[in-house]
């Protein structure tokens, strides 16, 4: 799909005498922009359905573009050195970026775009959150409904924020994720907030029994269960067993499937590989 503004805006990017010094465009077409002493960009790793293997999301990554692929997250290298002021700003940028990135790619097809929301931004912006970020999508003429922003964990005493700030995210047209610190707070965060999707660390779920009652406790909410960090092939083949047994969906994010990368047509050109045979997906 085509998108005219992003086009013309990338166009100006392009351009040495007329793009902004805080975003320009690098040798491979992929949009950079600096954040303290560091150049950003964006790596993108996929979410697949675990019993087909189809690609039904994309995460974005922010990275130090000097670092390649493979550099380690962003936030962890800048959380300590930015004040809150500074960490919403390059949590914005951040996902401008990412948006951008994404967008340029016509490889995307209509899969949705994960970009997270970092915990300071919860509550150092004080109203309307989305509103800044939704009129920098209007602006480029991209489809904010592809975009599912992905809330980081809350506290219990935060429980209030959280209702708050999806609140203002959904009313500005954009669909929530969150992140489920562990299984039993599930029913909690589906009732309160009700997200397009729940997020868990594959390394927070106990035994078998405990993703199945997941798995179907989300599905009974019209919610879709995400297992992120899935890093070995032993714990994919869990989720794969578990899904079939069900005959539930469940979605992966890992290592074992995918590694992040500037690129998203690799993976789409991949083949589908059935539930009942061993799932090497690598990337290439």
């Amino acid at each position: 799909m085509s998108y005219p503004a992003l086009i013309a805006y990338l166009a100006r990017l392009s351009d040495p005498t007329g793009s902004p010094a805080s975003l320009w465009l690098n040798q491979q077409g992929q949009a950079e922009g600096r954040f303290f002493n560091c150049t950003l960009t964006s790596a993108f790793q996929p979410v697949r359905d675990v019993a087909s293997g189809q690609l039904r999301a994309w995460e974005a990554l922010a990275r130090n573009a000097d670092d390649g692929d493979a550099s380690p997250s962003l936030w962890r290298q800048l959380d300590h050195a930015a004040s809150d002021d500074e960490s919403v700003e390059l949590d914005r940028l951040c996902r401008m970026l990412h948006a951008i990135n994404f967008f340029r790619q016509e490889e995307g097809g209509d899969a949705d775009l994960y970009l997270s929301v970092h915990d300071r931004l919860l509550s150092a912006v004080s109203i309307n959150h989305g509103h800044a970020f939704r009129r920098i999508l209007d602006a480029l003429g991209l489809p904010a409904s592809r975009v599912v922003l992905q809330l980081p964990e809350v506290s219990a005493n935060q429980r209030w924020l959280l209702g708050y700030v999806t609140d203002n995210y959904k009313r500005n047209g954009f669909r929530m994720a969150l992140n489920l610190p562990e299984p039993g707070r599930a029913a909690e965060l589906l009732t309160q907030v009700q997200p397009a999707a729940l997020r868990i660390d594959a390394g927070r779920i106990g035994d078998d029994d405990t993703l199945a009652r997941l798995i179907t406790e989300v599905h009974d909410h019209g919610v879709q269960l995400i297992v992120r960090k899935v890093q070995t092939l032993d714990a994919l083949s869990r989720l794969i067993r578990v899904s079939h047994a069900l005959g539930l969906p469940v979605q992966a994010q890992g290592w074992a499937l995918d590694t992040p990368r500037a690129s998203i047509a690799p993976a789409l050109s991949k083949k589908d590989t059935p539930p009942e045979r061993e799932l090497r997906w690598r990337a290439p």
